[in-house]
């Protein structure tokens, strides 16, 4: 029996609290934001990703890349989604 394919990024959408999240390009971004987690090919860092949703520019979160215990990719980004919901310039770290 073969092993179903890891996941490697999750993407998603959310809406940013007050002083939304920041970026190494632009600052702060605030509003209806796409978040991708993608998790490096080493498997102990992600690079996270943001844009306006809808739009086809992507920022680096600041503090991108950022260490990730193996294993741990699905929780690190439902807790990254959770702090953009809470705003406050969000970092990757």
């Amino acid at each position: 029996m073969k092993n179903p394919p890891a996941i490697t990024r999750y993407v998603d959408r959310v809406t940013a609290g007050p002083g939304g999240a920041m970026t190494d390009e632009v600052g702060v971004i605030t509003g209806d934001l796409t978040v991708a987690t993608i998790l490096s090919s080493d498997g102990h860092s992600v690079r996270v990703v943001v844009q306006h949703s809808g739009s086809d520019t992507w920022y680096t979160l600041t503090g991108s890349p950022a260490p990730v215990p193996a294993g741990q990719l699905a929780a690190y980004h439902r807790d990254l989604l959770g702090r953009i919901r809470r705003g406050g310039g969000t970092r990757a770290t």
